[in-house]
């Protein structure tokens, strides 16, 4: 699975989001039941107002996971002074479920890019044990790896992103 994370080497997730890790756990990220979330691919902010579904397929049902969401180019990939924004927590995720079956600790917020083409992180950590994650303060300037650290997480197990960009009005489907 180590080459599974070179997408996000040259996406520049791996560097400026996270550290360097090798994934050891499936994760699938759905939006709308049958749009896949694979690195570097764009959706369109119309097609990501809904919370997705988010699988975890490793470990077992006594294994708890943590899943981040954050836009690293917050306001704008050319200055990035909010990065990252957080999007979505939920902790207590049981392995071989999705984070429907988890706790949802921050509230999911919909991608609304201004400026630029962001990129949208998804990352997933194994806790240690349930209920052992603290609730985020703030939306701007989260550091992934921060909250990893303050929380005991270690390095992530799974990670994919997606682009996403202002829709002009034409292109807008509603």
């Amino acid at each position: 699975m180590a080459r599974a994370s070179e997408p996000l080497v040259v996406g520049r997730v791996i560097g400026e989001v996270l550290d360097s890790f090798n994934p050891s756990v499936k994760m699938m990220v759905t939006y709308n039941a049958n749009k896949p979330v694979f690195n570097g691919h764009e959706f369109y902010p119309s097609a990501v107002i809904s919370k997705p579904k988010v699988e975890v397929q490793g470990g077992d049902l006594r294994s708890f996971f943590t899943l981040v969401m954050t836009d690293p180019d917050a306001p704008g990939p050319s200055d990035p002074y909010l990065r990252e924004h957080l999007h979505w927590i939920v902790t207590d995720i049981p392995g071989t479920t999705d984070a429907s079956f988890g706790k949802e600790l921050v509230s999911y917020e919909s991608p609304k890019p201004y400026i630029g083409i962001h990129r949208f992180v998804f990352v997933l950590f194994k806790q240690k044990r349930r209920s052992s994650v603290s609730p985020q303060s703030t939306r701007d300037n989260f550091s992934t790896r921060q909250f990893a650290k303050d929380n005991d997480l270690g390095l992530p197990v799974a990670a994919v992103y997606f682009n996403a960009q202002r829709e002009t009005a034409a292109r807008q489907r509603r």
